[in-house]
């Protein structure tokens, strides 16, 4: 998962760019990157590190125009190196700098294709990359720079690459190039405002990042649109795929997703909070004469889910962790090493709040189960008579291949796994789990602007088709071994 941005205006944007990054900084830790653009010339900064570390004064004024795009990085395919930072540029045709969250399912056919038809050389691992030299090839072929032969190009992208994606391009001489992919799975807002000089616009991952740069958000992005936007403000927005099925990605709201953002016109926030009404109405079914004392949200992004629980069971809501805002989401650490020792760095408990009761510990999910084991025995080590755990979202059986690091199924904890083996390997003493219709219809809300949603890490079920041997092929590039082989060159 990456966040991006990119804003045309009337206005110098690096500033700008920055100040969304900042606010998408939990969709990636491992890398930023801004491009802007000045007349004929495209800048480029981009480093390893949080948006604060890669940007200090000496790369913003670096960086002048009116014009530009951003990307915080989360890998999933390719490597943690530098090299991948994006955005990613190619000087044919034009200049194009370009920034994707997401993953593409037929990334091997296609950098070979790249090579060998569009005579193109790819330099990294990763597929945005690959993406990227895909458009700038389609974009060479419409032998002109207009925003119909972007919008051709984008066509032209849509036919031959397969998967999950929101892209920012910066094209010289055009302006920025928006694109979503042809069932929506990535998220793509779009706002705009007004400075009295003319309007300006922006798209991003999530709402939040408008909102602070003071734009209105107007729309998401329709699933297979591109959106052009020229360095005067002048948008051009036409869906160039052909019509399917919508399914934007369940695990935005679950877990990825600020609760302060909109996606799809459903409130995050919302969205959660149904979701723990969901569960709590599910725990009363089956325990009705349960013996709860308190409720303890895992910080953050259960917090929501686990007010509702507990307004639902009628019990204590109290805040029994203590996080440190200074280790990053232990979901995104780059190995299992790594996220056994971030855990204890990051929650410390209350012991006043576990003492002598019977606790029920509401997290978001559980993925690998690594961070729940430790949590639930930080939680008896506090003094909790029993330790309940309950997942706001279903059990994870089965990797997410649109952009999500869900790798090998092997390293899911309930993959090939019941409930009651489950609950054991946790050493929980009761294990609850969202059913999938109740989360599907906790974020589709009332209003159910929303019919379908990609489910595929609890369902098994993949929007897009999954060809013959994937799986063992993304095992070797994902899983916590293979990238460790990489880092280490072992």
């Amino acid at each position: 998962m990456c966040g991006i941005i990119g804003i045309a205006g009337t206005s110098e944007v690096a500033g700008a760019l920055y100040d969304g990054l900042t606010v998408l900084q939990h969709r990636g830790q491992d890398a930023a990157g801004i491009a802007t653009a000045e007349g004929a010339r495209l800048h480029i900064q981009k480093g390893n590190g949080l948006v604060r570390e890669v940007f200090g004064e000496a790369q913003m004024a670096l960086l002048p125009g009116r014009a530009g795009i951003g990307h915080c990085r989360y890998p999933t395919a390719g490597s943690e190196g530098s090299a991948e930072a994006q955005p990613f540029y190619v000087n044919s045709p034009y200049g194009i700098a370009l920034a994707h969250n997401g993953n593409l399912i037929n990334t091997e056919a296609l950098r070979q294709e790249v090579f060998e038809q569009d005579r193109r050389n790819v330099n990294t691992e990763s597929d945005s990359e690959v993406l990227l030299n895909v458009f700038a090839h389609e974009l060479e072929a419409q032998k002109a720079l207009t925003p119909q032969a972007a919008i051709n190009a984008v066509a032209g992208v849509h036919r031959r690459c397969k998967g999950g994606y929101a892209v920012v391009s910066l094209v010289l001489g055009l302006g920025i190039v928006a694109f979503r992919d042809p069932n929506g799975i990535r998220p793509l807002v779009l706002g705009r405002r007004d400075t009295g000089d003319g309007l300006e616009w922006a798209v991003a991952s999530e709402s939040v990042a408008l909102d602070l740069a003071g734009f209105r958000r107007e729309r998401d992005v329709r699933p297979g649109e591109c959106v052009v936007i020229s360095p005067r403000g002048e948008l051009t927005a036409e869906v160039c795929a052909p019509e399917t099925r919508h399914a934007p990605c369940m695990f935005e709201y679950v877990y990825f997703a600020r609760p302060d953002s909109m996606i799809e016109d459903i409130s995050v926030h919302k969205a959660r909070m149904r979701m723990g009404v969901k569960l709590g109405e599910k725990i009363l079914r089956l325990r009705p004469d349960h013996d709860i004392d308190t409720v303890i949200p895992i910080p953050d992004s259960s917090r929501d889910a686990a007010l509702e629980v507990a307004n639902v069971l009628g019990v204590k809501y109290r805040e029994g962790f203590i996080k440190n805002r200074y280790v990053g989401r232990t979901f995104i650490m780059p190995g299992q090493g790594e996220r056994v020792k971030s855990v204890r760095r990051k929650l410390n408990p209350i012991q006043l709040e576990f003492r002598n009761r019977v606790v029920l510990l509401v997290d978001d999910s559980i993925v690998r189960g690594t961070t729940s084991q430790q949590i639930v025995q930080m939680a008896r080590d506090a003094g909790a008579k029993k330790v309940y755990l309950a997942s706001a979202a279903p059990p994870v059986r089965y990797p997410n291949i649109y952009g999500i690091d869900m790798p090998a199924a092997s390293e899911l904890i309930a993959h090939g796994r019941t409930e009651e083996e489950i609950q054991r390997l946790l050493g929980c003493d009761w294990l609850i789990y969202q059913d999938i219709a109740d989360l599907e219809e906790a974020v589709a809300g009332k209003k159910q602007l929303v019919s379908t949603f990609d489910s595929s890490c609890f369902t098994g079920e993949y929007v897009t088709g999954i060809e013959p041997g994937y799986f063992e092929r993304i095992q070797q590039l994902r899983s916590d071994s293979a990238k460790q082989q990489r880092r280490t060159g072992t």
